[in-house]
This record gives structure tokens, sequence and C-alpha cells, in this order.
């Protein structure tokens, strides 16, 4: 393998995903408390202009792709709301979310082994949030510095579930998708859709998200197994 990519909510970082969105846009509501918008339709546009990233052909960001939606149904001036949120995920993100994860102390132990010879090490979270949301790594002993490449909604034109998520990373990193492992506990967004673009895959069934719909076939474990498996690697 040239290359190990890494889902993170579930996957790196044990999440309650529920509780996550809960509390995310309950705080998220009260900062957005000043510009008196209401809360229900606050939550329903940002539901909205996400799904817009998820249908991004390629030709815009992901970032670009959610404020135009956004921006089209809430009239608010973009630069304050972006400073805001940038206050906003360094505080009360950071602190208050993280009682939606628990501890994973292998995490590091995982990126470090993913490294051996010289391989490239990506963080393959889905992009459908900006990079100031990727403190939540903190949780897991990581930073965005132990890895060669991190997905977020500013760098990336595709997202999971699609294929082209993974071929346009793979593009990027001058690697070929038979040369890499994605590992990730989701089986639709991480196994199938890494595998469709030809890539090998690792399921951690830990807080194992499946999908009848999806046929996947690829080897899997708990997080204990997959630190086995990367010593072979």
């Amino acid at each position: 393998m040239k290359a190990i990519f890494f889902d993170l909510d579930g996957t790196l970082l044990p999440l309650d995903e529920e509780l996550f969105v809960d509390i995310y846009f309950e705080e998220l509501s009260k900062v957005f408390s000043v510009y008196n918008i209401d809360s229900k339709k606050l939550v329903e546009n940002i539901w909205t202009a996400t799904h817009e990233i998820i249908k991004n052909d390629g030709k815009r960001t992901n970032e670009e792709a959610f404020w135009d939606k956004l921006n089209s149904n809430i009239n608010i001036e973009l630069s304050d709301v972006k400073e805001v949120l940038k206050k906003f995920y360094a505080n009360e993100f950071f602190t208050k979310l993280k009682k939606c994860s628990a501890e994973n102390s292998l995490a590091k132990v995982a990126v470090e082994l993913a490294k051996k010879n010289g391989r490239k090490v990506v963080l393959a979270t889905n992009p459908v949030f900006p990079i100031d949301a990727l403190v939540r790594l903190k949780w897991t002993g990581l930073d965005i510095d132990d890895f060669d490449y991190v997905t977020h909604y500013g760098n990336s034109s595709f997202s999971k579930p699609n294929p082209k998520y993974y071929l346009d990373l793979c593009e990027k990193l001058d690697v070929e998708p038979k040369d890499c492992l994605m590992i990730g506990n989701d089986e639709r967004q991480d196994i199938f859709a890494a595998s469709s673009a030809g890539m090998n895959c690792y399921l951690v069934t830990d807080y194992l998200y499946t999908y009848p719909e999806c046929e996947v076939n690829c080897e899997k474990g708990s997080f204990k197994d997959l630190i086995e498996k990367l010593k072979t690697l």
C-alpha cells in the first residue's frame, strides 16, 4: 500500500452521531440568534445547503456550493457569519460537543502504524464541514499535522458517497486506487464508494453503519483488530 485513508467520525473518533447532530444544531442556533433567524428555519436551510454539497459535481468547491445555497435562502452577510462560525468551532463546538465522543487511545497508534514504509496517510472525513470543525480531531489525541492530507469543504469538490471523492484524492496524492486502503465504519459512504473507485477497504465494526442495499466485500473487524492488520502492512 502506498496510501492509507482514515474516516474520522465513528472510525478514529468514537461518536454518537445522533447526539452530535442534536447538540450541534442547538449550539449553532444560539450563535445565529443574533441575526434573528428562526432556529427551525436555520436547521432546515443548513440541511438543504449540505445536500447541495452532496450533489456537487466538481465544478466548484463544497464550500462554494454550501454558501451559495445557504445565502440564497437566508439573506445574511457571509463574511460576518464565517467569522462568527470560526469562533464557534474553536469554543462552543470544541467544548460542548466533546460529550458526544468517547476516547480512542489506539487512534494515534493506528495513524503511526499507517505511516510505516513512507506511506501517505489521509484523513478522509466527509468534507461537509470547514477545516475549523476538524478541531474535533484533538479529541482523539491527533492533530491535522499528523496527516499528509485532510479533506474539508474548502479543498474538496466532491463528497461521500460519490466515488469521485476518492478518485480526486488519489489524483491529488498521485497514487493509484489499487495502491490505497480506505478504513471506515460506514458501509455506503466509506466502503462501497471507495471500493467502487477501485480502492482496498477495511470496515471498522465498533460504530458500524450498515446499508442492506450496499453489497460490501472486504476485511472487517474491531478497531483493535485493525491495529493488528496495520502491523502486517
